[in-house]
C-alpha cells in the first residue's frame, strides 16, 4: 500500500494593524444632552439600539436620542455620520451586534 500525500493549508490569518486611540472624555451628565444610538448594520443591532431608545425616553426623558444606521455595513467607514455626530450630538453609543 502506497502512502498517500496530502496538502495542508496553515489556517494562521494576518491581523490587521491597530492604531490605539484615547477614548473620549466622559460627561458629567446626560441631562440635556444628545445621544446619538449608531446602528452599524450587524446582525440585530438596530433591535438593540430601538430597545435602547425606548428605554431612553422612559427613563432619561430630558436625553434626546437620535437613531442612525451608517451609510453601508459594519465593514465600510462613514465619515459623513461622524461629523454629524461631532457637530450635532453629545455623545454616542455604537451597536455592534451579539
Amino acid at each position: 500500500m502506497a502512502q498517500e500525500k496530502i496538502t495542508v493549508l496553515n489556517p494562521v490569518g494576518f491581523a490587521p494593524v491597530v492604531t490605539q486611540k484615547a477614548l473620549a472624555p466622559r460627561l458629567t451628565t446626560l441631562h440635556d444632552k444628545t445621544v446619538y444610538l449608531v446602528d452599524c448594520r450587524f446582525d440585530d443591532s438596530d433591535v438593540f439600539l430601538k430597545q435602547m431608545q425606548a428605554w431612553f425616553a422612559e427613563h432619561m426623558p430630558a436625553v434626546k436620542t437620535v437613531f442612525k444606521p451608517i451609510s453601508s455595513v459594519y465593514l465600510h467607514d462613514d465619515p459623513t455620520t461622524w461629523e454629524e455626530i461631532r457637530a450635532r450630538g453629545h455623545a454616542a453609543i455604537v451597536g455592534v451586534g451579539h
